[in-house]
């Protein structure tokens, strides 16, 4: 779009929700006190209902009414938020794309200061992080900071603590990140592997608006599994470490009682050490065999070849429904 002889750039907000229909007008109109403010920015804002149960589509009908530039897709059912922002990211069409949670806790008001950074041109993207967890459990947030020091010791993905999926990027790394088309995703993994050049934003820990997480500590706890998988082959290394060990061990332990047989004769004793022994080996053995089914059982996902996400409702033109 042109005004007089300056082309206006594109900004793309991709907005992934599920069940905010609480918190949702109320982000539409913080948001759209900052959009006033950008006058130089066409802006496009992208609901994805990820197969709510609430009214959540009905508000974003509402809200698309009330604001011409909010568009909505909604999926036929609930396919996650990794599958919502791949959808927002394969139909965004912004000079800048930026992902961001209806919930409030990405603060709108940042989004003047992270355009301001990418026009000067030295990088390619503007992420946040939170620097304190103010309001979180302690438990969770000392989970949290240790998934962060594991998973960059031992993956090429550089995930940083505290780090939040709002970031803003040109549409050369959102480009990037739709060519990474695999069905097992981990945004954060994805967002660190491709590389550019990012400026971190620090901000105080914001509580959300209306609703309640949908993020409990088993379905974390299981993200950050997944995310170890999708980037990293420690888990193999490791099962086969304790294999090696195992196998060394154990031949080890043979020929020390087979010397002890031959120099003093003593019969092979400690029935309860033996079982303890064995029980000990075959814990190791499952534990490995479970490792190795992970990995097996997302290959078979990725070879199935499914769908990120089937859409059943839009008023954005141009969107494909199956991806």
């Amino acid at each position: 779009m042109f005004t007089g002889d300056v082309m206006m750039k594109n900004v793309s907000l991709i907005v992934p929700c599920y069940n905010e229909e609480e918190a949702l007008p109320i982000f539409a109109a913080e948001l759209d006190k900052v959009v006033q403010g950008l006058e130089s920015y066409e802006v496009e804002v992208l609901m994805v209902n990820d197969g709510s149960s609430d009214g959540t589509l009905k508000v974003m009908k509402d809200v698309s009414s009330e604001y011409e530039y909010f568009k909505y897709i909604s999926f036929s059912r609930n396919f996650g938020k990794e599958s919502a922002m791949y959808a927002g990211f394969c139909n965004a069409s912004g000079d800048y794309v930026a992902v961001m949670d209806a919930d409030m806790q990405d603060p709108p008001s940042l989004l003047p200061k992270m355009i301001e950074i990418l026009e000067q041109g030295e990088y390619d993207s503007v992420a946040t992080r939170r620097v304190t967890r103010k309001g979180e459990p302690k438990i969770r947030s000392w989970f949290a900071r240790r998934f962060y020091k594991l998973i960059n010791r031992i993956s090429d993905a550089d995930v940083v603590d505290g780090a939040r999926d709002f970031r803003l990027m040109k549409s050369e790394m959102k480009d990037a990140i739709v060519s990474m088309c695999e069905y097992n995703r981990f945004s954060k993994g994805i967002f660190g592997w491709i590389g550019y050049k990012t400026k971190w934003l620090e901000y105080e820990n914001v509580e959300r608006v209306a609703g309640e997480t949908k993020w409990s500590f088993w379905k974390l706890f299981r993200y950050a599994i997944d995310g170890i998988i999708n980037f990293s082959e420690a888990p193999m290394m490791i099962a086969s470490g304790f294999g090696t060990f195992c196998t060394v061990l154990s031949f080890a332990m043979l020929l020390f009682f087979f010397i002890r047989k031959l120099v003093w004769g003593d019969p092979v004793a400690g029935w309860p050490s033996l079982v303890c022994i064995i029980l000990f080996v075959s814990g190791l053995q499952f534990l490995c065999i479970g490792m190795m089914g992970k990995y097996i059982a997302k290959t078979y996902v990725e070879v199935k070849n499914r769908p990120h996400y089937i859409i059943s409702d839009t008023n954005k033109d141009g969107v494909d429904k199956i991806n």
